[in-house]
Formats: structure tokens, C-alpha cells, sequence
């Protein structure tokens, strides 16, 4: 490795001091520890060092945006790291890193990602209840990786499930930047191939993070790993424009049941088309019909016993 070259990475990463002073976002992250980290990384072989020494405005881009979105490098976290991807150095976040973001930032209390095999028994429970995944956990035959979900507990308490199909995972794996580029040139290097059980937990927190509580940091995280971060689909758009009928008829059939199970199967479905629709605005509403509802039902039989 060339001294001459490592020298050329040292200075343009500690030369970031300042624009990583001035996009800071949380005080906890340190820049000289983020810039041992960064070194670390950097240093580890000839191809990494190549890739930043011909790409050195990708350096100070990927060390900036560690405190723009306020992440570390710290490898016992396994937050984020840098990788050399398409001829730059880019910012990697892994599926915890954004669920430990989400947590940072007061958007959930805590979150879980888990993939689901064959040979697992998994199903989802309804209206504000987790979903239930059994297994052995020490098995050697599991089978295939059949799907994934990601449970969460709002601050308000309300948990939260998303799961999706391997085959819903991989129809987004192939739309993807890095997947095509790999399909292209199988001798590079895809973390569709070389972590493929992160990556599907990580399209599936990508897809939750949208029923979650808002955070500018959790949001630019996101929006980093779909575009500059050279692994996701570009979602900077503008989104699809939603019908709010929709809304408005499951919201109407939510305040019309007349049990508990009925409004939890009005719940499960109404979720289910909202977010086919992208429809977050009215998830929020059909959540606050359910959970009025709700408490006129329980209510209910102890004013019919009272008359």
C-alpha cells in the first residue's frame, strides 16, 4: 500500500473537520473518533485506497453525511460504514442503524427485524397487537427464507408491523442500482450477495419508516440510501397524489362496526389498502376512527348493564 496515497486519504479525511462541525447534527458524535473509524476502513486494502484516492470528494461526502445524519462508524455499533461502491466512497447504513435512529430521535421506543423461513410459524395478530414468530431458534434446517417483517412501539404506545414476501423483496432487490450493476458485472462486489439477510431486513425497515413518526434525521438517512448511497431506487420524486375517498370509506365502515373483531378486521384490511396507496395522511386517520370506535365498544356493555 502507498504510504504517499494513505496520507493523500489521512489529510482529506481529517480536513472535514469543519464542514462536520458545521452539519452536525447530534453532539454525541465525535469527529475524531468517526475519523479513526473512517481510517480504519479506509486503509484496510489497496482497492479502498484506490477508489477514495480517485474519488476524494467522495471521502469528505461520506464523512459529512455521518454528522448530517448523526450515525457513527464505530464497528462494535454496526451502524454504518464506508464501502467503495460505483467508483466512490459511500456511506453504508445497516437495517439497526436506522432503527437505532428511529429510537435516538424519539420516532419509536423500540423496533425488531427478524426474517421469517419455511419452517417458522409466523403470523400477524390485528389492530395494535405484535405479531407472533415461533421458531427453533438453534435449527440447521429452517429452510429458505420465505419473508420478513418489522414489528415497533410508537411513543404512543401503538406497535406498528410491517412484513413483506421474499418475493415482494427481491422485486425491489432487482430495481435496484447495485443489484443491476451486479447482474452486469458479476465481479463486483453487491451487498444483495454478500449480505443478503441485512439487506432484506433493510428494504423492509425502509418501507415501515413510512408509518412511522417523522425525524429530519431518520428522513435524510433514507433518502441518502436511495440515491448518493448508490444501493436503493430513487424516491427524491415527488409521491403519487392520494384519493382521500379511500380513506374516508374505511374510516365510514370503522365507525359503523358493531364488535370488536369486526373493527379489527376493518383495521387490518383499511391498513392494507392505505398503504398499497401510500396513503400515510390517511393511515393517521383511519388509526384515530379505530381506536374512537374501540372505546364506544368497550363502553358499550357496561352502559347497556347500567340501564
Amino acid at each position: 500500500m502507498s504510504s504517499d496515497k494513505l496520507a493523500i486519504v489521512e489529510r482529506d479525511v481529517y480536513g472535514c473537520r469543519e464542514a462536520f462541525a458545521s452539519v452536525l447534527s447530534d453532539p454525541a458524535i465525535n469527529f475524531e473518533r468517526e475519523a479513526v473509524f473512517a481510517l480504519q476502513v479506509l486503509s484496510r486494502n489497496d482497492y479502498t485506497i484506490k477508489v477514495a484516492t480517485n474519488n476524494r470528494q467522495s471521502v469528505v461526502d461520506s464523512i459529512t453525511n455521518v454528522a448530517s445524519i448523526g450515525i457513527s462508524l464505530n464497528p462494535a455499533r454496526k451502524q454504518a460504514y464506508l464501502v467503495p461502491r460505483e467508483g466512490k466512497i459511500c456511506l453504508d447504513i445497516s437495517y439497526m442503524g436506522l432503527m437505532d435512529l428511529a429510537m435516538a430521535t424519539g420516532s419509536i421506543r423500540w423496533a425488531k427485524a427478524e426474517l421469517v423461513y419455511e419452517t417458522d410459524q409466523f403470523a400477524l395478530n390485528g389492530f395494535d397487537r405484535p405479531p407472533t414468530h415461533t421458531f427453533a431458534p438453534f435449527s440447521k434446517e429452517r429452510g429458505d427464507i420465505v419473508g420478513v417483517y418489522v414489528v415497533v412501539k410508537t411513543a404512543d404506545g401503538d406497535y406498528l408491523t410491517e412484513a413483506m414476501s421474499i418475493d415482494e423483496v427481491f422485486a425491489i432487490r432487482d430495481r435496484s442500482s447495485a443489484w443491476k450493476a451486479y447482474i452486469k458485472d458479476p465481479a463486483k462486489t453487491c451487498p444483495w450477495v454478500t449480505d443478503e439477510g441485512e439487506m432484506v431486513k433493510k428494504t423492509c425497515v425502509k418501507r415501515a419508516y413510512k408509518y412511522w413518526p417523522k425525524t429530519d434525521r431518520l428522513e435524510r438517512a433514507i433518502h441518502y440510501l436511495n440515491t448518493d448511497g448508490g444501493q436503493g431506487i430513487d424516491l427524491s420524486g415527488q409521491p403519487p397524489a392520494v384519493d382521500p375517498a379511500l380513506a374516508d370509506a374505511w374510516i365510514t365502515k370503522a365507525k359503523s362496526a358493531v364488535t370488536e373483531e369486526e373493527l379489527t378486521a376493518i383495521w387490518t384490511q383499511g391498513v392494507a389498502a392505505l398503504r398499497a396507496a401510500k396513503d400515510m395522511p390517511g393511515y393517521e386517520r383511519l388509526k384515530a376512527a379505530v381506536t374512537a370506535q374501540g372505546e364506544i365498544l368497550k363502553r358499550e356493555p357496561l352502559e347497556g348493564q347500567c340501564a
